[in-house]
């Protein structure tokens, strides 16, 4: 594969641990320790919030555990394919309401997605993979966990040691490298929108 800035050219300067993050989905099997794995969500924990409320949970299963294939068994077919793979597989829930007085929050998932993109900056940081994953069934996941009423169920992640391109499915070969991004000026703009269109000026 080439190099990472052979395929992620960043418009202003920004430091390499984002453009360095990326989600392969290349593993090789091989387990991870639960201080590896704790280390990943140490990072999570330490993202901004509303009103603090840290709303994020984690929930996750190691392989050649008892927990595995029950989580294993939520993805679907085509994500199931590389991801059996994987060291483990967490599922991110958010708690909806605040702990000080139980109102609804609007930012929960916002607040989750924060904490997720923290987890995912450290396993990159380690040396690991971190995919993170909407294929996969919900309500299973829900009753699964047995997720009360006043939480929401968010996504998925697997997290491993990086694996050969060999070991993927064929058909996710040719997909085994570094995303570009959007532009800037299809993601920010000053002002307003402009009769229902974002616009940059």
């Amino acid at each position: 594969m080439k190099s990472i800035r052979e395929y992620r050219k960043p418009e202003y300067d920004v430091n390499p641990v984002f453009l360095n993050r990326w989600s392969p989905r290349a593993m090789s099997g091989e387990g991870i320790s639960e201080e590896e794995l704790m280390s990943l969500f140490e990072a999570a924990r330490w993202a901004p919030s509303a009103n603090n409320n840290q709303p994020w949970r984690f929930v996750y299963a190691r392989r050649d555990t008892p927990h595995w294939q029950p989580f294993l068994d939520l993805l679907v077919d085509l994500n199931r394919a590389w991801a059996f793979r994987a060291a483990a597989l967490v599922v991110v829930v958010s708690k909806t309401t605040f702990d000080h007085s139980g109102k609804f929050s609007r930012t929960h998932s916002y607040d989750a997605g924060a904490a997720w993109e923290n987890l995912a900056l450290q396993g990159s940081l380690k040396g690991l993979v971190v995919h993170g994953m909407q294929g996969f069934d919900y309500e299973r996941a829900r009753e699964l966990l047995r997720v009360p009423d006043g939480y929401q169920v968010e996504a998925m992640a697997a997290i491993g040691r990086p694996g050969t391109l060999e070991s993927l499915p064929e058909q996710y070969r040719e997909r085994e490298f570094p995303s570009d991004r959007k532009k800037l000026p299809e993601i920010v703009m000053e002002g307003f929108f402009k009769d229902g269109e974002f616009v940059h000026a």
